[in-house]
């Protein structure tokens, strides 16, 4: 059995779809955890078995790890939580517990680039995020962190500003290139890793993308998507700050954010030579083809 968190998310959605799929002929079962098994697509809650609740919960987690033999993680976003400690290492103590608990073989979770980079003891949520996998990896479970860049998905929550006024904003220089990847594919890494289990040991699974681009590259290429101009704003850390405590982002997960991208900006995505076994399918064209194109368009 494998157990599926976050199964509505963009990562948990897709790896959800793709499992579905592929355990279809294969007898295996798939169980998900989540608060609202209203959220799952129509027909979904009928093919798994669901768990309602947190998978930060100890109790949820128990009864959800019992007969599993592969567990996907990934921490969601709460942006109140008290510090980047709580938010990932603390909501993971629990399941880490319940892995040795059950006996469980394999966890495949989501992570981030940087570990061995000068800058990964202050990256903000990266720090937090790599010492989340230590605690896994010290269970003793056989264990993949999938060691992500900065994902193209990110742009969906700029459809607006894309849309209205051709812009869109990072902190990061407007010519530093550096892997970006799509979220589809970071989910299909996890597919592969959760159906074949036959790995042992605990590593990293870069999933970089097929090329490193600079925002000026993205904006070109959005640009020509679009048949209109796009073009790239950096700004300021502090207008960053600004921004996220208007949207009611806790103090400590402000400053977490901050360091990562000051973090990124310094080199901390750059530690990972691109091979065929680190690189990832689908290009910025066609992911702004197919996703990002449609929504604005919506």
């Amino acid at each position: 059995m494998i157990v599926i968190t976050t199964p509505t998310g963009q990562i948990g959605g897709r790896l959800l779809e793709i499992l579905l799929d592929e355990t279809r002929t294969r007898g295996e079962e798939l169980r998900v955890i989540l608060r609202d098994p209203g959220r799952l697509p129509d027909g979904v809650g009928a093919r798994v078995d669901v768990i309602t609740g947190s998978h930060g919960d100890a109790e949820v987690v128990d009864r959800a790890f019992d007969g599993a033999d592969a567990v996907f993680w990934l921490v969601p976003s709460n942006t109140q939580e008290p510090s980047l400690d709580a938010m990932y290492s603390g909501f993971t103590r629990a399941a880490a517990k319940a892995f040795t608990t059950h006996g469980v073989g394999h966890v495949v979770g989501v992570s981030a680039l940087g570990r061995g980079t000068p800058v990964a003891s202050r990256a903000g949520h990266v720090t937090a995020s790599l010492a989340m996998d230590d605690l896994i990896a010290s269970t003793g479970v056989a264990y993949r962190s999938l060691a992500n860049p900065t994902f193209f998905d990110n742009l969906l929550r700029q459809v607006a500003s894309i849309r209205n006024n051709g812009v869109f904003t990072d902190t990061v220089a407007a010519d530093r290139k550096a892997p970006t990847a799509a979220t589809r594919d970071i989910a299909a890494a996890a597919a592969g890793l959760l159906l074949d289990r036959s790995w042992t040991g605990t590593g990293e699974v870069p999933v970089l993308g097929p090329e490193d681009l600079s925002p000026n590259d993205q904006a070109r290429i959005m640009s020509e998507v679009f048949g209109r101009p796009i073009r790239y704003e950096r700004r300021t850390l502090d207008e960053f700050r600004t921004a996220l405590a208007e949207h009611g982002v806790g103090d400590a997960l402000v400053q977490g954010y901050l360091d990562m991208m000051r973090a990124k900006d310094d080199g901390l995505d750059d530690g990972v030579r691109r091979t065929p076994q680190t690189a990832s399918p689908t290009t910025f064209r066609e992911w702004c083809e197919q996703v990002l194109k449609p929504a604005v368009q919506a």
